[in-house]
């Protein structure tokens, strides 16, 4: 269960997280079984790992491009979204020329 509360994300601190190339910023709020975070991708980020955990994104500013590991690419831009549940069949990875800045949900319920 989660308590109403309202969140000032100018006060989550953020966290730096390394790519292949660039940098990306985490603000988390982490509660049982759900994690929601807005993240920054810096110029040139580009992710050093494939994912195979679901998500729930929303691309608030910039672009980001994810490449599935069957070679398909999807472009998100601002105000647009994707979805998808936990799949060890078709992970994905994440790249941003530009930067851009996605608000994020996962956890236990994409399984």
């Amino acid at each position: 269960m989660i308590p109403f509360q309202i969140t000032n994300w100018q006060d989550v601190p953020k966290t730096e997280h390394k790519g292949e190339t660039g940098t990306a910023y985490w603000q988390t709020l982490q509660f049982d079984g759900i994690r929601i975070r807005m993240v920054e991708y810096g110029a040139g980020y580009k992710a050093d790992h494939w994912c195979d955990k679901g998500h729930l994104i929303y691309c608030i500013e910039g672009e980001m491009t994810t490449q599935l590991k069957d070679g398909s690419t999807h472009i998100l831009k601002k105000g647009m979204s994707y979805q998808t549940t936990d799949d060890k069949e078709n992970p994905h990875s994440s790249t941003s020329l530009n930067g851009c800045k996605l608000f994020i949900v996962d956890g236990s319920f994409l399984k």
